[in-house]
């Protein structure tokens, strides 16, 4: 009889091991399928749906204290809508409400996508992290670093310790800028207009007469380095960067609204864009002081903040890298290579708490992918996400998270234009809804 029990309980044990691997493939298999927008009862993949209203009371009250227009949330878990909400209006003026139809400028979100981009071609042996920016822009074969300004008031300038590099590029590490700040450089990147430039080849042309701000890889600063990604995918791909974004990840994933321009039959869903007047209101920003008009196919589409989606576009793209490079039956990416995309790639010396933009501070535990920030030690980094997490969000206030860990993806847009609250939000907004993953397990 002992012999019995033992042979028993070893089939019990291969049956059990049999359910547990075809529960896994099943679950994989279920993930990656074509997203089913359905909203699922919060609770069967861990969620709290008493919990999950401190964040439908946090995105209200924004709008509820005129800091936001309106705002549409999806929030996802093992591929499954948990959480689907529109909140306010598209535009005050009419009192349009806000729909799941609404067109957002997603701003610097367009990154990731630019980033996806890149690893396409990464994928095809056309470009190494190692790379040297040149070999594949030779016009940025003699850049110079600014060391200063002389007593005869001139700028010094030397020879970098090396050549940037691809990898330095898509870590804003290189020493390229946005212009934003205060530096000598900087004056100069806003008096060549680099964001008004006609095309992508005069753009190039007009940054490599500028200096880098520093010695490679021994700063961090935002910058334009994903708008000169853009360019290298027009070169390495023979394509316009439209056509290779909306060929190559718009139409295998089903993004119907995703693009650089908002067509004219799809205007009266495009959201109006709001920034805060001097008293606190909000008021519409005037449509000449957007790079873009939107309304055409711009001749030099950004690859730093050039996208418009819907909630629905962007969730498609966040849930594929979340899939690890596949959504349905299209695959995009392999999982190493998303993998690769949205590891930290910057080094200890720069993850001091010194760089950063605004909230998003690089430091320990918090660093940056290729074209993300990725929370690779979330104690350290003091968050309550999975380890792995990465991230960005736009000038308009979009923002998007994938927690690999946790098998979680948040989209969340708004279209409040660059305000002391944006990253607030961003980051109460993470608090809110892992305080109501009660359930980890399921």
């Amino acid at each position: 009889m002992k012999n019995i029990r033992i042979v028993s309980t070893t089939a019990v044990m291969a049956v059990l091991l049999t359910c547990v691997s075809n529960f896994r493939c099943v679950a994989q298999v279920s993930s990656h399928r074509s997203p089913d927008m359905t909203v699922v009862k919060p609770e069967s993949v861990g969620f709290s749906s008493e919990r999950l209203e401190r964040l439908h009371h946090l995105i209200q009250g924004e709008i509820d204290n005129k800091l936001l227009v309106g705002a549409i949330t999806i929030l996802a878990r093992h591929g499954k809508i948990v959480d689907y909400r529109t909140y306010g209006v598209r535009d005050l003026a009419s009192g349009a409400p806000m729909t799941k139809d609404v067109i957002f400028r997603d701003y610097s979100m367009t990154k990731p996508v630019t980033g996806v981009a890149m690893m396409i071609l990464y994928e095809e042996g056309k470009w190494l992290p190692s790379d040297p920016i040149a070999k594949h822009i030779p016009e940025f074969a003699q850049l110079k670093v600014f060391k200063g300004v002389g007593t005869d008031g001139k700028m010094i300038l030397v020879d970098p310790d090396h050549a940037p590099t691809i990898q330095e590029l898509m870590t804003h590490s290189a020493g390229f800028s946005y212009g934003n700040g205060d530096t000598v450089v900087d004056a100069m990147y806003r008096e060549k207009k680099l964001r008004q430039s006609a095309s992508l080849q005069d753009l190039i042309n007009k940054m490599a007469t500028l200096p880098l701000n520093y010695q490679p890889g021994k700063s961090w600063t935002y910058s334009l380095s994903m708008d000169i990604e853009g360019y290298i995918v027009e070169k390495l791909s023979g394509q316009t960067f439209s056509d290779f974004m909306r060929e190559h990840i718009f139409v295998p994933l089903e993004m119907k609204d995703a693009g650089f321009f908002v067509p004219a039959e799809k205007r009266s869903r495009f959201a109006t864009n709001y920034k805060a007047d001097a008293q606190g209101q909000l008021v519409p920003t005037p449509a000449a002081s957007e790079p873009p008009d939107y309304a055409s196919q711009p001749a030099a589409p950004s690859g730093g903040g050039g996208l418009v989606s819907t909630a629905e576009d962007y969730y498609r793209f966040a849930q594929m890298l979340a899939n690890g490079g596949e959504l349905g039956d299209k695959r995009v990416l392999a999982p190493a290579t998303v993998k690769l995309m949205v590891s930290n790639h910057l080094p200890a010396n720069l993850l001091t708490g010194e760089f950063g933009i605004g909230q998003h501070i690089m430091r320990p535990g918090f660093g940056y992918g290729f074209n993300c920030a990725v929370i690779f030690d979330p104690a350290e980094a003091d968050m309550p996400d999975g380890k792995g997490t990465f991230f960005w969000d736009g000038a308009a206030g979009t923002w998007f998270w994938v927690d690999p860990t946790n098998d979680v993806v948040f989209i969340g847009m708004i279209q409040r234009m660059i305000h002391p609250d944006n990253h607030s939000l961003l980051y109460r907004s993470h608090a809110t809804v892992y305080q109501a993953l009660v359930d980890p397990s399921k």
